[in-house]
């Protein structure tokens, strides 16, 4: 139990996805189609997703093979060191024992391109020539750059304007990789010139770029979409991170007691918890405790209902059953940018509503607090995403220290901070606000929600 750092060979970069669907004790309700309200048929997922994609979408399989392409690709970081946080451990002087997964080894810097290098592979297993997304902090829109520029494939970003003025970085980042990367809402597409002309200062959001990647490539034969978050799929993809978290915590004979991770939309919380949480949905651990993070800016899981609404604010994809603030929330322009969104993965949404994962809001000041003193103790600067994960890490470590309790906690350190210094600047500098988004404002939001 003395390791600081753990590293897996080459060889045991997982072969298989894991699909947790297969272990649900109830269904996931289905996706129903954004005009007709019916549930989804894969064939009106095709104008924008591969048939192989749709297919692990509904897939109920326990275990999805991953292609030697993808894993040939993940060789470039994967498997990433789990380190212990044995300096923030006495720092803290708790009795709990901390693990984390650093995800920002890969070359984009976070755990982003686990999924996107497998949806760029099978859209160009598919003949498709050009991929749009979406990016709120950057790291996904750079993520799928690094992935298309694998395969050979055009990328085309659309950049929540917050982030955009943000972060200039991560858009050359993307830029170097050969994606084209627009301001979001932006002239480039039918919705983002009316949401321009309707608030042309807004500081926009995800809802709003998911809306004008939807539309650009719904009207572009050669095209299809990509989305870094939310989806079935996407959570699927992400599985490696716990998988090869579960094996190197086995190879020092440790368990995790409490899983701790950043939600926006629920993708590397998801990809790094899921695989543990089947102890729990099978009673063998019922005591596990996993608790996922979020702004209090953007307080989806922890004041937003359980309903049926879209992924974007045009209403162009199709309607989820996910905790939600409505799809036309714009949260205000905090500086975890990646956490701005205005739902949640459905799987995770089910799993928070049955009770097997706990969700808490933090201020964003508390979360640097917490970001500096991690980088403090341990060396790595982490993204302002990850931030939120690690100040609830922090509270259970204090937690065990007050009841003399030696936990083993585990969360994912999802990406590296180093285009997010402005925002550490800010930090230092008192120049952070922190908000709280009023009840009166989700309620006008929730309003909008379409009735089933």
């Amino acid at each position: 139990m003395n390791e600081i750092k753990i590293i897996l060979s080459e060889d045991e970069i997982p072969k298989k996805w894991y699909n947790i669907q297969a272990d649900l004790p109830t269904p996931l309700d289905p996706p129903r189609h954004p005009q007709t309200k019916e549930p989804l048929k894969p064939e009106d997922l095709a104008p924008i997703f591969p048939m192989e994609l749709i297919k692990q979408e509904v897939s109920a399989e326990r275990w999805i093979p991953i292609p030697d392409e993808i894993r040939e690709i993940y060789r470039l970081w994967r498997p990433s060191p789990l380190y212990r946080a044995k300096r923030l451990e006495e720092k803290l002087n708790t009795p709990a024992r901390i693990y984390y997964k650093w995800e920002g080894v890969s070359p984009p810097g976070s755990h982003k391109p686990n999924t996107a290098v497998a949806q760029a592979y099978y859209n160009m297993k598919e003949g498709i020539e050009r991929i749009t997304t979406e990016t709120g902090a950057g790291q996904w829109g750079s993520a799928l750059a690094f992935g298309c520029v694998q395969f050979g494939l055009k990328c085309t970003v659309y950049m929540v304007s917050a982030s955009y003025d943000q972060k200039p970085y991560r858009r050359i980042m993307m830029q170097t990789w050969g994606a084209e990367v627009y301001r979001s809402p932006s002239e480039n597409t039918q919705f983002g010139k009316a949401y321009l002309k309707n608030d042309p200062a807004t500081s926009g959001s995800l809802g709003i770029s998911i809306s004008e990647a939807v539309e650009d490539a719904a009207t572009h034969e050669d095209s299809h979409y990509a989305l870094g978050s939310v989806l079935n799929h996407v959570l699927l993809h992400q599985t490696v991170v716990g998988l090869e978290a579960e094996r190197a915590l086995e190879s020092i004979d440790e368990r995790p007691d409490a899983i701790y991770g950043c939600v926006g939309g629920g993708s590397n919380f998801s990809g790094l918890s899921f695989p543990f949480i089947t102890d729990k949905l099978s009673g063998k651990r019922p005591d596990l405790k996993v608790v996922a993070c979020e702004p209090t800016a953007c307080p989806t899981l922890t004041k937003g209902p359980y309903l049926y609404d879209y992924g974007d604010c045009a209403g162009l994809t199709p309607l989820l059953k996910m905790f939600t603030l409505g799809h036309d929330f714009v949260p205000p322009a905090i500086h975890a940018g990646g956490l701005r969104y205005h739902g949640n993965a459905p799987l995770l949404s089910k799993l928070v509503k049955e009770g097997y994962i706990e969700a808490v809001a933090y201020h964003q000041n508390d979360a640097f607090a917490a970001a500096k003193l991690f980088a403090e103790t341990e060396g790595i600067i982490p993204a302002p995403e990850s931030a939120h994960g690690i100040k609830g890490v922090i509270d259970e470590a204090l937690r065990c220290k007050k009841d003399g309790k030696e936990e083993v906690i585990l969360f994912n350190n999802s990406g590296h901070g180093h285009f997010d210094l402005a925002s550490y600047d800010a930090y230092l500098n008192g120049k952070l606000t922190d908000y709280e988004y009023p009840k009166s404002l989700i309620e006008k939001s929730l309003a909008k929600v379409p009735k089933m």
